[in-house]
């Protein structure tokens, strides 16, 4: 077969450029595959990517490609000031612009992309779509949970230790230095139901990376096992020519849904498959979202869901074993990376331990991890992780307690100028008022460490880690800086929200907000460069927070 790259050796100089880097004729002969690395040493959910590379680009030359590594950026939730947070979910379009500059630059043929966390994920998925050539994702892994005075560290661990605080009280500095000694087992995704594992799954789930690949750990030799196979699978696939376009349908992207539904994955999939999706031109509006939580039983509680670690999930089976489980809800004829269709990938399946993945008959909930929820402060939307919500929480009437962002309200909280019932609202922490919807982790992650989880709600235009639990409402919309109701919101006002009912609404009546509207004006946007041009151009938390 003809392969694009063969227009690389129509010009004699381009040849000798290719050649002076190493490669020779019989090289230049096969199928290119642009291997996309996003390693870099300071992320410890990159930090062994070097070694996953190596793998693929070993299976790339067994199967007859021609394998060149390129690097793209990778930045780190949890590795950030309140600050440089804000260039986090921003970075996912860069990266996505990156690979597709490169791909297209160097006119590759396939295209195999390594990354492990929470944004660089999506942004394969986008720049798949958006490159439709044929294209897998090899996801690096989960860490192990580290071991601390004798036990497994879990999410209550991890909010003291980003919170500063254990049971209401300030840790010490050597208190924190031996807990953070033991935090993270080793190196790859955070162990739990975070975004990064989460979106792992959910590669898997709609058909980008082959089964098992999401819950191999870090390091796991399967890990390396697969990374050989993704190689020798692109090469299959760049001859069959089986493209992202004929894999990531509508019904995959149900698929998709549905599994994040059944296994309590991070709200910020509701930013990022969209995003995906609107690369193919497939429509997911926010209601879709919540007719299949609706629809698809919870089965799956990892962490923070529940008690268990991305490692039980793959002793159990992992997301084979969920699909398998879901199989009656599934599309089962769509098409996946292994060249086969879903229902084929799924014979043999087993689930190894029914009390981790339980069987749909005996759902763990009726009903999904998520709800959508509308009303006068998100008249287009916010979303909550209905799974890590406190039962005493799910309805709720209080006072607001009014904070233009997040550090602000951390403050009251911590000395108690917030109290037992209140609203905390969180507001210009969008896309475009953020800029850059920051992740509002530090603020869940000190509600939980001083036992307010279950006594305070929080809603906000911004958004949550895949750790965050607790009645926290995120992605409002519209957001405050495009003149959304919560822009308008007072200390004092009264605001009610029903989980289940789905509403969300903040007391005043249209009268007064309307007067309020007239003295409201846009939070001025200070900074420069990328932030400026992002705020400038990217469209809402519900349509996927994307550059327009």
């Amino acid at each position: 077969m003809e392969y694009r790259s063969a227009r690389l050796r129509d010009r004699g100089l381009t040849e000798a450029m290719m050649k002076a880097a190493g490669y020779i004729d019989e090289e230049l002969e096969r199928p290119l595959i642009a291997v996309m690395n996003t390693w870099n040493e300071l992320h410890p959910g990159h930090a062994h990517l070097r070694g996953i590379a190596d793998a693929v680009k070993a299976g790339i030359r067994m199967a007859g490609g021609t394998p060149f590594e390129s690097n793209t950026i990778a930045l780190c939730d949890a590795i950030r000031t309140p600050q440089s947070n804000k260039y986090i979910l921003p970075s996912r379009e860069l990266i996505a612009d990156s690979i597709e500059v490169t791909v297209e630059a160097f006119q590759a043929d396939g295209l195999v992309m390594i990354s492990t966390c929470d944004k660089i994920e999506p942004a394969c998925l986008i720049a798949a779509a958006r490159l439709n050539i044929p294209a897998i994702i090899v996801t690096g892994g989960a860490m192990l949970a580290g071991v601390h005075k004798g036990r497994r560290v879990g999410n209550q661990d991890m909010n003291d230790a980003g919170s500063g605080f254990r049971k209401g009280v300030r840790m010490t500095k050597e208190e924190m230095s031996a807990l953070t000694d033991d935090l993270c087992g080793t190196v790859g995704g955070c162990w739990g139901m975070g975004t990064a594992n989460t979106m792992a799954c959910l590669v898997e789930a709609i058909g980008m990376s082959l089964p098992y690949c999401a819950c191999a750990h870090a390091v796991d030799v399967k890990k390396t096992h697969i990374a050989k196979r993704s190689g020798i699978a692109i090469v299959d696939l760049v001859r069959k020519n089986i493209r992202p376009s004929d894999i990531m349908t509508r019904e995959a992207f149900e698929n998709c849904m549905i599994v994040n539904e059944a296994i309590a994955g991070s709200t910020n999939t509701f930013l990022h498959l969209p995003a995906v999706a609107h690369e193919l031109g497939v429509d997911l509006p926010i209601e879709t979202f919540d007719t299949v939580s609706e629809q698809t039983p919870l089965i799956c509680n990892v962490m923070p869901a529940g008690p268990y670690y991305m490692s039980d999930l793959r002793d159990a089976g992992g997301i084979p074993a969920v699909m398998k489980e879901l199989k009656p809800l599934l599309h089962k004829d769509v098409m996946t990376v292994t060249g086969k269709t879903l229902e084929e990938n799924l014979e043999g399946v087993e689930n190894y331990d029914t009390g981790i993945i339980h069987p749909i008959s005996d759902p763990i909930k009726k009903t999904g991890s998520h709800v959508v929820v509308k009303g006068n402060i998100a008249p287009q939307g916010a979303v909550i992780k209905r799974a890590a919500v406190p039962a005493v929480m799910m309805k709720h009437r209080g006072p607001a307690r009014v904070f233009e962002d997040c550090e602000g309200a951390i403050e009251a909280i911590r000395s108690r100028d917030v109290v037992p019932g209140d609203v905390v609202v969180i507001r210009y922490e969008g896309p475009k008022g953020g800029p850059g919807m920051r992740e509002m982790v530090d603020i869940t992650r000190t509600l939980s460490s001083i036992g307010y989880e279950d006594k305070v709600g929080l809603i906000t235009d911004g958004r949550f880690s895949g750790y965050s639990s607790g009645a926290v409402f995120g992605h409002v919309s519209p957001e405050a800086q495009e003149g959304g109701p919560i822009a308008l919101v007072r200390d004092g006002d009264m605001i009610s929200y029903d989980i289940e009912a789905r509403t969300i609404t903040l007391e005043v009546s249209d009268e007064e907000l309307a007067e309020r509207r007239k003295s409201w004006k846009p939070k001025e946007i200070s900074y420069k460069g990328y932030l400026a041009r992002y705020s400038r151009q990217a469209r809402s938390a519900i349509a996927g927070a994307s550059l327009q």
